[in-house]
């Protein structure tokens, strides 16, 4: 068999059902092994032995919990899978290549307007910037909002990172998740682990969904943290875009958990 003729490795990766399952199970929430393990009723070892291999194969990735260190949160990077998918039809055909979402028209019918909670600790950047991207990318069809378990002032970077993007968010004030208590969501989105862990119920049973991601203003003070704040930004820009195709076409969906 000639190189020409060798199926991309992405084929065979996510050929195995399991595979499949797990890369799809980590596209909704950023997740633990143990939680896995509940969700594909395997055993640790195997589970454990094929995210390896997704790890290996660049579609998954993973992060030491900044509440647990012995913890380490699994995702997937579905943007790369679809790159390489599209690449593996292209390969097969010139011709075949992912053909790009219909746009909403005027007239096509509408659905309820979905409603987005974003939570971290201090409200003060990663929520915020969830918030803040899913109004702009959305032109306000998604009703977001954020909050933290221990709120504190909003951080210069975050003003400033999401200025460079085109977007003014240095007036929001900060904000308690109390405050929402009684407030029914159709999506809970928690990007703290500590939060994670003491994230109460919420009214109406949202979906819920986990970004493990650290806090970009841990790691020094001032402008010295800047480029960990574009990091961040980055990736949210990336999940929220996902977040947003998920609400299209399934946005009052209530049968995953994080």
């Amino acid at each position: 068999m000639t190189a020409r003729t060798q199926p991309p490795p992405i084929l065979a990766l996510l050929g195995d059902p399991l595979r499949w399952e797990l890369v799809a199970e980590l596209g909704r929430s950023d997740r633990r092994v143990g939680e896995l393990v509940d969700l594909v009723g395997k055993p640790q070892n195997l589970v454990s032995y094929h995210l390896g291999e997704l790890r290996k194969g660049g579609v998954v990735s993973a992060r030491r919990s900044s509440a647990d260190g012995r913890d380490v949160y699994y995702r997937a990077d579905l943007v790369r899978c679809r790159d390489l998918l599209r690449d593996a039809g292209r390969a097969l055909h010139p011709g075949l290549s992912l053909a790009p979402e219909p746009q909403r028209t005027d007239d096509a019918p509408r659905r309820t307007r979905p409603r987005v909670l974003f939570l971290c600790t201090g409200n003060s950047a990663r929520s915020q910037i969830a918030e803040a991207l899913v109004e702009h990318r959305s032109a306000g069809a998604v009703h977001a909002r954020s909050a933290g378990s221990h709120p504190k002032p909003l951080h210069p970077n975050a003003v400033r990172v999401m200025a460079e993007r085109g977007i003014d968010i240095a007036e929001r004030p900060t904000k308690s998740f109390t405050r929402f208590a009684r407030q029914r969501f159709d999506r809970v989105v928690t990007l703290c682990d500590k939060v994670r862990e003491i994230c109460p119920p919420m009214p109406g049973a949202p979906v819920a969904a986990h970004w493990s991601m650290p806090d970009p203003a841990a790691g020094g003070a001032g402008s010295d943290t800047y480029p960990a704040f574009v990091a961040a930004a980055d990736e949210i820009d990336h999940r929220v875009a996902l977040l947003l195709a998920d609400l299209e076409t399934r946005p009052l969906e209530r049968t995953h958990r994080a």
